[in-house]
């Protein structure tokens, strides 16, 4: 049997050219311990930590926590009511509302509408509230780990 550049297949072992192969061959892939350095230089993972247990990034996090739960409670409970009202309700569903457009299909444009509505809502919150703050953290983390790697070298 031949592969697809006409050469003959070998039945076992890797090909001489497989990329892998010279990989897995040269060690790649595998911890080498005996290297470890005594003292360890500061990791900028650890920055990351760091940020993450100081109170802006807190406030961050507590200020997109009150407006998305609360909105996605308030859309979910909107949403699970309709789907409840089209399965108990079909008769209030297809009552009309003004010619053909009956209840269900208001209550289909409601869902669209408030879709639109929470997105605009979100986008506004995170302006006035959270970017700012959160811009300034994220500064102040790529400087802190510029510093790190710096240092590190």
């Amino acid at each position: 049997m031949h592969s697809s550049d006409g050469r003959p297949r070998e039945a076992r072992g890797a090909r001489l050219d497989d990329p892998w192969y010279d990989a897995l061959a040269s060690g790649w892939g595998e911890s080498d311990d005996t290297a470890a350095p005594e003292s360890t230089p500061p990791v900028v993972g650890d920055v990351y930590l760091e940020v993450q247990r100081s109170a802006a990034f807190r406030d961050v996090r507590s200020r997109y926590r009150r407006f998305v739960v609360p909105a996605v409670a308030v859309f979910l409970s909107w949403y699970v009511a309709y789907v409840v009202a089209a399965t108990a309700a079909p008769e209030l569903m297809a009552r009309p509302v003004a010619g053909a457009v009956n209840v269900a299909m208001v209550a289909g444009l409601g869902q669209f509408l408030t879709t639109f509505l929470f997105t605009w809502a979100y986008a506004r919150h995170a302006r006035l509230r959270r970017d700012r703050a959160a811009l300034e953290l994220r500064w102040e983390t790529q400087e802190l780990a510029r510093v790190t790697q710096g240092g590190a070298s």
